[in-house]
């Protein structure tokens, strides 16, 4: 009886004692990692590069006075349409008062010469009605007061100029009303009433009266750089996006490419010029910044995978495929090479080595 006890306590010890194992062995354990799981999906990769600039007028003309002055009444304010030839504003002549003592003087000699002329004219006229003197003689002293009345006139209206800026003659056709020379809209009258101006020549600029601009033709001015420069041409499309307008874009076409770069902050920029394509009862201000997504390179509706999921080896390239199944306690993976396309810098064109069901381990862990 003594021995069943000692055997059947060695077999209690024995069953402790592999237990304890079993149970150290099992807490010891590492579970298996398990990552989560990628499908290719069918997806249009865009390759685009962005260029920074603003939406300007192609046509933007500054108005300038023909002559200086006061400016003395401003018909219009920006914002207006305008028409080609319709006055904007009106300048006020101030007379050079050498010029306007010159002209008075003038007027004051040729009025004195035309009341001598008249006179002779009058009594050559009566000695040729009393046939005293030839016809000849008549026709010399008429020339001569008509040469007189047109010399009085044209200082006259010399003087007329000088003070005020236009003659009685020809007010229709004055230098002092500042017209349009171009249909659009008034984007900017830098000028106020009283203000003065000088007009344009050898060395001025001359003062600007108004901005008037084309707004129904507006164009992208942008820059890029030198590292992209060399993967555009004129034509390429561009989707032009407005920070002062939420949620729309505009189609552009790319027009001029120069070709000298400018070098900004140790970087070498090239300027270029995108037509905007406006839909009708569309309006865009004049100097709104906006980016512009230049369209490289497009693949629409391709298989493509997370360049995340992507892996590079010499010149090959290889995603690791999932092999085993799910009665399987850890996941087998499997190295497949591919064939790649067009990357857009987040997904990547799969051209050959994919199945749409194939399922590619992905970087996250779940455990």
């Amino acid at each position: 009886m003594k021995k069943f006890f000692k055997i059947l306590a060695l077999v209690f010890v024995i069953v402790i004692f592999i237990g304890t194992i079993v149970f150290l062995a099992s807490k010891n354990k590492k579970e298996p990692v398990v990552y989560n799981i990628e499908q290719p999906q069918k997806t249009n990769i865009i390759n685009k590069t962005m260029a920074t600039g603003s939406i300007v007028p192609r046509k933007e003309i500054e108005i300038k006075p023909q002559v200086s002055g006061i400016v003395q009444d401003i018909y219009l304010e920006a914002g207006s349409m305008v028409k080609e030839g319709e006055v904007i504003a009106k300048v006020k002549i101030i007379p050079d008062v050498q010029s306007l003592n010159s002209a008075e003087s003038q007027v004051k000699m040729q009025k004195m010469n035309l009341d001598n002329e008249t006179i002779n004219y009058n009594r050559q006229k009566q000695l040729f009605e009393r046939k005293v003197i030839s016809e000849s003689d008549f026709q010399a002293a008429e020339l001569a007061y008509n040469q007189a009345v047109e010399n009085y006139n044209n200082a006259q209206s010399n003087l007329e100029i000088i003070k005020d800026g236009v003659s009685k003659k020809a007010q229709n056709t004055t230098n002092t009303l500042i017209r349009s020379t171009i249909n659009g809209m008034i984007i900017d009258v830098p000028i106020k009433e009283g203000n003065s101006v000088t007009m344009s020549n050898t060395f001025n600029d001359g003062t600007t009266i108004a901005v008037v601009a084309d707004m129904s033709d507006m164009i992208f001015k942008g820059k890029i750089d030198e590292s992209e420069v060399g993967k555009i041409h004129e034509g390429m499309n561009l989707d032009l996006t407005v920070g002062a307008i939420v949620d729309t874009h505009f189609d552009a076409t790319l027009e001029y490419i120069s070709p000298k770069g400018v070098e900004e902050n140790g970087a070498v920029q090239f300027e270029i010029k995108a037509k905007v394509k406006l839909k009708e009862d569309q309006f865009i201000r004049s100097g709104y910044s906006a980016n512009a997504d230049i369209i490289l390179d497009r693949h629409d509706s391709v298989m493509a995978i997370s360049e995340g999921l992507l892996f590079f080896e010499n010149d090959s390239s290889f995603v690791n495929i999932l092999v085993s199944d799910s009665t399987e306690a850890e996941q087998r993976f499997e190295r497949r090479n591919v064939e790649i396309g067009l990357s857009d810098g987040i997904n990547i064109e799969i051209k050959n080595g994919l199945d749409w069901n194939d399922k590619l381990k992905g970087n996250a862990v779940i455990k």
